[in-house]
């Protein structure tokens, strides 16, 4: 009796020890997170909240990553003077000037022509687990799922810095 005692309590021990280990995926994103880290991004974790879809009563809000570019060279004028947007993968009624699926959450008609035509291009080159993008005077950034490792990693950062050389 005292040794199933003993072995009880050491199996207890071991499967709390184990609870307590990283699992392959958060072991996988913590990698990639690094390796974004490295090449300049800043990644954070966020609740974001898009329109609402249509069809649908509340906002759909997510737990996803964020990974952003600064801007930089910028001046004062150029920043209070900046267009804030935001598109997300959902299909509401703000959508005018997007592709399919995509709909506006804050900058609406406020592109001109030739940036809502280099904006699709962009959104017709991100990645299926690209939920959102968004562009700020500070930084340029999307919300991903962090699917595709780090070949997708390379490929956001040359599309949100194609974006941020574009002043918009």
């Amino acid at each position: 009796m005292k040794w199933m005692i003993i072995i009880l309590i050491m199996m207890s021990l071991i499967g709390s020890m184990m609870w307590v280990m990283p699992t392959p995926r958060q072991k996988y994103q913590a990698a990639l997170r690094m390796k974004a880290k490295t090449q300049g991004f800043l990644v954070q974790l966020e609740k974001v909240t898009g329109p609402r879809a249509k069809g649908e009563m509340e906002p759909v809000s997510k737990d996803m990553t964020a990974y952003r570019i600064l801007r930089e060279g910028l001046s004062r004028e150029e920043k209070n003077s900046f267009k804030t947007w935001q598109v997300f993968r959902i299909e509401s009624i703000a959508d005018i000037g997007l592709p399919t699926g995509w709909s506006w959450s804050d900058g609406e008609r406020t592109l001109s022509d030739a940036q809502l035509e280099q904006l699709c291009e962009t959104i017709a080159k991100l990645p299926a687990g690209v939920f959102s993008l968004e562009s700020t005077p500070i930084h340029v950034g999307v919300y991903w799922d962090e699917e595709g490792g780090e070949e997708m990693l390379d490929e956001l950062k040359g599309l949100l810095q194609q974006i941020a050389k574009s002043g918009f």
